[in-house]
Formats: structure tokens, sequence, C-alpha cells
């Protein structure tokens, strides 16, 4: 078996089930944010615009609405959580090290960013090698596919 397979197994088989309710927050946390850069996308667009690349901003910033606003709900409901989470990932490493670093903690002018930011990608990596829980889509259709294969054999 591969490493990739092993560690879904031991996390599907080690989940504590706090996490299905943290996972449902950061879902509705994530769609949330989505829509608050598509409100405020000239700001987005200037922070990512960072890079002195020719439509690096727009490009990054449109990544991000889409990450976020298809992502949140995926993850909230439990669906395809493992793909999603390692999409969010780059967005979210972006965010800690290059946007909400340099203000620092708990600055006032920040909202306490970084440190959201870093519980979303703490979340996230959990959510990688734990999965999306027994209460998601990801569980119902994981048992639907071992009863369909118990039924063939």
């Amino acid at each position: 078996m591969s490493v990739i397979t092993d560690v879904e197994k031991w996390g599907n088989s080690h989940r504590p089930g706090f996490l299905d309710i943290f996972r449902i927050a950061l879902g509705i946390y994530l769609t949330y944010k989505g829509l608050h850069f598509i409100t405020n996308m000239d700001e987005l667009e200037m922070t990512a615009a960072g890079t002195n690349t020719y439509f690096a901003g727009a490009t990054l910033a449109h990544y991000v609405v889409f990450a976020h606003i298809l992502g949140g709900p995926l993850i909230a409901f439990g669906l395809f959580t493992r793909i999603v989470s390692v999409l969010q990932l780059p967005i979210l490493i972006g965010a800690v090290i290059l946007v909400n670093a340099p203000k620092g903690f708990m600055s006032v002018g920040s909202h306490m960013e970084l440190e959201i930011s870093l519980i979303i990608l703490i979340g996230l990596i959990v959510f990688i090698v734990f999965g999306a829980g027994r209460y998601s889509i990801d569980a119902k259709r994981r048992r639907e596919m071992a009863e369909k294969a118990k039924l063939e054999s």
C-alpha cells in the first residue's frame, strides 16, 4: 500500500468526533471570506499584486475567490474534503507568510487575521490527514461503496 492510503486509513480510524463541528464551521467561514473578497475585489487584487508579474494580482485574486466559494461548501458538507483542503493550502500559506505575518500577532488594524489564518491553515492540514469524518458525504459514499462491494462478492 502507498503512504497516502495508509495515512487515509489511519486518519479515518483515529478521528475525534468534535472535528465534524469544526469542519462545518471552517467551511462556512471560508465561504464567508470568499464572498467578502468578491465585495472587496480591488483590495484583494492590490494585496495579491505584490508579485511583479503581469496580471498576477487579478489571477491570484480570482483563484482565491473561486477556491473559497467552491471549497467552503464542499468542506462544510464533507464532500472531497481532502482534495479541497489541499487546494486551499497555497492560499492559506500565502496569507500567513506573505500577507498577515508582517503585520504581526494581535495587531489592531488586522483584526487578528494572522491568528485566524493560522487556525484555518492548521484545520486544513488536520482535514487532509483525518478526512471529513462520520457525518459527511464522503463517509456516506464510503459506506455505500463498501455495501456495494459486499453485495458483489
